[in-house]
């Protein structure tokens, strides 16, 4: 059986009514006609959305059909005995061009108990935002849900949530059970469990492309809503220079930010998980075996993890975020 190598995979684009340009403009992503595309799924194994990969010996093969092969070499031993050959993250670029529906996800059990699939915890990390965009994420005041439903039933809810200013380098984790939405002009890297689990609460009196409003999942959002008041919704951490910088962990996924310009040495022999790289500014050469894979701004690879000891090139300089499963 030949050996793993870092492993790209043709984006799967998504049609979106509040989709843009920028994933075409800014991050290099390639569609035909005019359509407004508002996510590309990097890498996916949920239900008919398989990635699909696009170099090496496996190009063409789709990533069940490569996890069913070579198990925990590709995933991780530990990932590999929880997930199988389904693999447990879904990793995105969403470009908003207009507001996204007001919305929440449900937990796990909640989520297989009423559906028989898995929850959704993500995190946001903002690639680009034009000056004053704002997101949604959590309330702003003290509430309950008799005060929510008078506040989404006479059409202010948006009066009870927090919105936020953002910024390039902004991240905001949503734990299943956080209202949130994305606004326009934002330009973001989606980190979430595989699954599309999503109840949309309000859609801005917005019509479908089928000219009818879209579905509202009023009832099962308000079953797994988190009416918590929280001191703050945005994650603070710190960036270092040529050193790996944790953004956020959590049992989902953990995720680190890395921005160097001299190379930087990469030991994964205490991890045993795969490792995705997105990179978010700027491009670099990751050098394994003896061989190379370079990655450009906008791509996504995932490291395999059999591969434990790179070297991370810069060329001259790059941004990267790191995640992996503990």
């Amino acid at each position: 059986m030949e050996k793993l190598y870092p492993l790209k995979f043709k984006p799967i684009l998504k049609e979106k009514i509040w989709g843009g340009e920028k994933l075409k403009n800014l991050l290099g992503k390639k569609w035909p006609g005019q359509q407004k595309i508002g996510e590309s799924w990097e890498i996916s194994a949920y239900q008919n959305n398989i990635s699909v990969v696009s170099n090496g010996f496996l190009a063409n093969n789709n990533l069940n059909e490569i996890a069913e092969i070579y198990m925990g070499d590709l995933v991780g031993d530990k990932v590999y005995g929880q997930f199988g050959a389904e693999f447990p993250l879904l990793i995105k670029f969403i470009d908003a061009n207009d507001d996204l529906s007001i919305q929440v996800h449900p937990d796990d059990s909640y989520a297989m108990e009423h559906h028989k699939g898995k929850g959704k915890t993500e995190m946001w990390y903002i690639v680009q935002a034009e000056k004053g965009a704002e997101l949604i994420s959590g309330f702003s005041k003290e509430i309950n849900k008799n005060t929510y439903l008078t506040a989404l039933n006479s059409g202010n809810i948006k009066d009870v949530l927090n919105s936020e200013k953002v910024s390039e380098g902004d991240v905001f984790f949503i734990p299943a059970g956080r209202i949130h939405a994305i606004g326009p002009n934002i330009l973001l890297a989606e980190i979430q469990q595989t699954s599309d689990l999503t109840y949309r609460i309000y859609d801005w009196g917005r019509l479908g492309n089928d000219g009818k409003p879209r579905e509202l999942h009023t009832e099962m959002a308000l079953e797994v809503m988190d009416f918590d008041l929280y001191k703050s919704y945005k994650t603070e951490y710190k960036k270092q220079a040529n050193k790996t910088s944790n953004i956020l962990s959590c049992p989902y996924f953990t995720t680190n930010i890395l921005n160097f310009d001299t190379p930087v040495d990469k030991d994964y022999n205490l991890i045993d998980s795969f490792v995705v790289y997105m990179c978010i500014k700027g491009s670099f050469i990751i050098s394994y075996n003896n061989k190379t894979e370079r990655v450009e701004f906008g791509e996504t690879v995932l490291l395999p993890a059999v591969l434990k000891e790179i070297t991370l090139i810069p060329e001259p300089s790059a941004q990267l975020l790191e995640i992996y499963i503990i």
